[in-house]
């Protein structure tokens, strides 16, 4: 599995089907077909960033 992101590689399961992209910082979540992103913020918070990719970039491969 690679970040959606930065392709990187180098992520973290944080639970069942969330990850952790250690190299751009932003989460992912499986959520039946997609995964939702979100960056975490200062205050622990997440701010979602879906708008900021395809649907067929989100889809589960």
């Amino acid at each position: 599995m690679q970040c959606i992101n930065c392709q990187s590689k180098n992520l973290g399961e944080i639970a069942p089907g969330h990850y952790y992209c250690w190299n751009c910082f932003i989460e992912m979540r499986k959520q039946q077909e997609f995964y939702h992103i979100h960056e975490v913020d200062l205050d622990g918070s997440l701010l979602p960033l879906n708008d900021l990719f395809s649907e067929d970039e989100r889809r589960v491969q």
